[in-house]
């Protein structure tokens, strides 16, 4: 049975090398401070999936009151095309609905054809804009 809930502190010793399993680990996020900051904002809205208490999925979700935000959507390679990317996205567009966000917003890799696939199936659709960033603190 599966079971999405939220993210507990001790969720982070499977949490992290699911990510690195799914490739969302780049050299330029430290995903133990991502997690941190994380806990301080809306910590509600980080949910974890598992199958027999083993974390098997991921995901982030926040709003600032304007646009919901998706990071960190992540399900086991072994896991996959079973609904549960879905079920993660479903819950965490049930949380942003009733915290009143209006729309989501998220970012992919231009390269990922995967992840953008399963977002285009879900009902997302390529936003005409530039996304912009600018590294406030340096996670080295």
């Amino acid at each position: 049975m599966l079971d999405i809930r939220p993210f507990r502190i001790d969720d982070e010793a499977s949490v992290v090398p699911l990510w690195r399993d799914c490739g969302l680990v780049v050299p330029w996020n430290d995903p133990h401070k991502d997690i941190q900051r994380k806990l301080a904002v809306q910590p509600e809205m980080f949910l974890v999936a598992c199958l027999d208490d083993v974390v098997i999925g991921s995901v982030m979700a926040g709003t600032d009151g304007h646009r919901g935000w998706i990071n960190y959507l992540a399900v086991h390679p072994a896991h996959r095309r079973g609904g549960i990317g879905k079920r993660l996205m479903e819950e965490a567009e049930r949380l942003l609905r009733l915290a009143g966000c209006p729309k989501i917003n998220l970012q992919v890799r231009s390269d990922n054809a995967v992840a953008i696939g399963f977002y285009e199936r879900i009902g997302f659709k390529t936003d005409e804009v530039v996304s912009l960033g600018k590294r406030l603190e340096p996670d080295e």
